[in-house]
Order: structure tokens, then C-alpha cells, then sequence
């Protein structure tokens, strides 16, 4: 079996267009929450989300390109370009890795509904004929993993996942067994999203989903008592996977180890959780079980955490059940939404990434707006302030609408 190390990271966010930026939001709680600029919120209940910032699609691609993609694939593709300029990894012909073993795991939880709702609109407006050619293509949610691997000649497996907010957290540990198991020996991995557009913010809205608070300093509360919904995020982030032969052969810069995975399905409801807890416990003890590490290690899980009120508490049960009760209350936890929003298929990889990042820094991201802890709510949450604290182990958990659970575990390399 070989060891899977992360190699290269990229990340668009509500907090930043890069991993230093990112690693800058986080460490000093940083909060991407505003009020939607991006479209028309007269007619909406929600007037807030956690939007990406001044972000340039040619920077990473030419004019022409980025029109015939929608936003999910650009930040998709952004992020990916600079995971791969970190790795230095290259499918040229003077490259240092053959085409056929260079995967893309890349994924979207909704995918191009940006360019679905602008083509509806021409449809009502002008008639079928004025719909574009590209329509199709820029909205299908496999696109960003194709248009990624056309971009760096991965001519290896490319397999978009859809498992709702659990997509990044599924592609990134199904690239780990990949490599793991000697089917590749790199991926390209994450997720992607850009799903803020008026039917989006009222499909959530309107099941109940999102805050109604409509203030960026108190409407994303993780673990608080006055949690009452998330707030939408969008982005992207990706994680260059690779062999540790393979890495070590080409002196590669190793930025942290894969070292367990595991994903279930509640089999319950179709967006509550199971209230046994069972299903999210289980994907933990099967990432806890695969990393082998020892019990008295000091974990960092960057929990789910969205500010809900079934998903913080029934979040908890989950961990508790997982580590047992007293290593789950010697863990430290934080939800990293609370400065992001939830970025739904993204949110695995940009968790994953901050995992990447705590356990290089030996720092706890905070839970920000944490100032009222919930009862049922009871494990160390890091509120407001990172914490500078030795990490050996770091899970990160993704747990989606269907049921869908996935943990990924890291750890420093050495």
C-alpha cells in the first residue's frame, strides 16, 4: 500500500484568493460574511451570504475561456492552478509525471445553476433559439473536473462526486484510496461551488435552512445557542494528493499526510441527520481506525459545524460517539463556517486545506461568533480566538443533505 501525502493546495474563499490569505482569515477570525452584492435581494427574505471577493478569472485563464465557463468552474480551475504550481507537478514532455497516472477527483454540490438560471431567463425572455451553445457544457457538474484536467493533460480517472456537502470530503478520500491502492499516482482533488443566485438563496430559504438574523456579526453562530441556519458560501478549494515514493522521487515539498478516510450514509431522511448519530460516527471511527494513531495523540476536528440546530448538536453526539466520551472532550473542535459560510461542495476542501494549515502551524482555527455555548453543544469549540496548541491528528468531517458522511484524517509528515 503506498502513503498518500498532500503536495499542493489552492483555494478561492469568502476570506481569501489564496492559501496565504486564507491562512491569514482564519488564524485571525476573519469574517467573510456580508450582505449579497451579486444579485438582486429586494425581493428575498435572506439578504446575506458569505460571497468570494474580488476575484480575477484571468489571472488563471484568458478572457475568452473563463465567458464559456460558469463561475464554479473558474474558481474550480483557480484553485487547481495553484495547487499545482505549489506541487510542481507536470504532465509535459520534459514533465516529471506520465499523463495516465495523473487523476482529477473534483466535485460540485449543485454545479453551473449560474449559467442555468441566465439561460431560463433568455428562454422566457427571447425564446429557445437565443439559448447558447455552450449552455450545456458550462452547466453539467462534471465540467470543472473535465475543464481541470484539460488544463494540465491528467489523462488519468476524472470522476466529478455529487454528495452534497460532503462532495469535497468524498473526492478527496476516494483520491487517497486511489493513489493509496496504486491506481494513480497523483490527483487533483476538491470542490467547487457558486450557487448564490436568487433561486438557490430561496430553495434554502424556504426549507428552513439558512439564518433569517440578516446580520453578518451574529447570523453564524456554530455550537452557540442562538444558532438558527447557515448562511450560503461559495469557492473553491483543491489539495494536490500524490505517493509518498512518488514525491520523495522528484524532491517534492510535502506539506502533510492522508491518513485515513471513511464515508457512510444515514439511509434516514433526505436532509436531517440521523438522531442516533450513528452514521456520522461511524465514517470517524473508520478514518480513526485506517490512521492508527494513538489514543492519547491531541486531535484537531474541523468539524461540519454549520449553525444549525440539528447538525451542531447532533454533530457532537456524532464526535462523542466516534472518539468515546472522554478523548472526544480532550479534542479541540472548530467550524471554520463561521468565517467562510457554508461553500457546500467546496466546504471539504477548504476544510481540508485549513486542517493542512493547523497542523503545519500548530494553531486552532476559531469558531467565531461562539459567545453563548449551546448545552447540547459540550465539547471544546474554540470560540473567537485560535489557539496556538500541539496537533498530531487532524479530522475533517463533511456531512450532507441524503444522508452523506465523510471524514478525512491528517497528520504532519514525518
Amino acid at each position: 500500500m503506498n502513503r498518500v501525502v498532500v503536495t499542493g493546495m489552492g483555494i478561492i474563499s469568502p476570506i481569501g484568493n489564496n492559501v496565504e490569505e486564507f491562512w491569514n482569515g482564519l488564524k485571525s477570525g476573519k469574517n467573510g460574511i456580508g450582505y449579497i452584492t451579486k444579485i438582486d435581494t429586494e425581493n428575498l427574505d435572506i439578504k446575506i451570504a458569505a460571497e468570494v471577493k474580488d476575484f480575477d478569472a484571468t489571472a488563471y485563464m484568458k478572457k475568452a475561456e473563463a465567458r464559456k465557463m460558469d463561475m464554479f468552474t473558474q474558481y474550480g480551475i483557480a484553485a487547481a492552478v495553484q495547487a499545482m504550481e505549489q506541487s510542481g507537478l507536470s504532465t509535459a514532455e520534459d514533465g516529471n509525471i506520465e499523463a495516465g497516472r495523473l487523476g482529477v477527483y473534483f466535485g460540485s454540490g449543485i454545479g453551473g445553476i449560474q449559467t442555468f438560471v441566465a439561460e431560463q431567463t433568455k428562454v422566457g425572455e427571447k425564446g429557445p433559439n437565443k439559448v447558447s451553445p455552450f449552455f450545456i457544457p458550462m452547466m453539467i457538474s462534471n465540467m470543472c473536473a473535465g475543464q481541470i484536467a484539460i488544463r494540465f493533460g491528467a489523462k488519468g480517472s476524472a470522476l466529478p462526486m455529487v454528495t452534497a456537502c460532503a462532495t469535497s470530503n468524498n473526492t478527496i478520500g476516494e483520491a487517497y484510496r486511489a493513489i493509496k491502492h496504486g491506481y494513480a499516482d497523483a490527483i487533483i482533488a476538491g470542490g467547487s461551488e457558486a450557487a448564490i443566485t436568487p433561486i438557490s438563496v430561496a430553495g434554502f430559504a424556504n426549507m428552513k435552512a439558512l439564518s433569517t438574523k440578516n446580520d453578518p456579526e451574529t447570523a453564524c453562530c456554530p455550537f452557540d445557542v442562538d444558532r438558527d441556519g447557515f448562511i450560503m458560501g461559495e469557492g473553491a478549494g483543491a489539495v494536490v494528493l500524490e505517493s509518498l515514493d512518488h514525491a520523495l522521487a522528484r524532491g517534492a515539498n510535502i506539506l502533510a499526510e492522508v491518513v485515513g478516510y471513511g464515508s457512510t450514509c444515514d439511509a434516514h431522511h433526505i436532509t436531517a441527520p440521523d438522531p442516533t448519530g450513528e452514521g456520522g460516527a461511524e465514517a470517524m471511527r473508520l478514518a480513526l481506525a485506517e490512521a492508527n494513531m494513538p489514543d492519547e495523540d491531541k486531535i484537531y476536528i474541523n468539524a461540519h459545524g454549520t449553525s444549525t440546530p440539528l447538525n451542531d448538536a447532533g454533530e457532537t453526539k456524532v464526535i462523542k460517539l466516534a472518539l468515546g466520551e472522554e478523548r472526544a472532550k480532550k479534542a479541540i473542535v472548530s467550524s471554520t463556517k463561521s468565517m467562510t459560510g457554508h461553500m457546500l461542495g467546496a466546504a471539504g476542501a477548504a476544510e481540508a486545506i485549513a486542517s493542512v494549515l493547523a497542523l503545519q502551524n500548530q494553531t486552532v482555527p476559531p469558531t467565531i461568533h461562539l459567545n453563548n455555548q449551546a448545552p447540547e453543544c459540550d465539547l471544546d469549540c474554540c470560540p473567537n480566538v485560535a489557539r496556538e496548541t500541539e496537533i498530531n491528528l487532524a479530522l475533517s468531517n463533511g456531512l450532507g443533505f441524503g444522508g452523506h458522511n465523510a471524514c478525512i484524517a491528517l497528520k504532519r509528515y514525518n
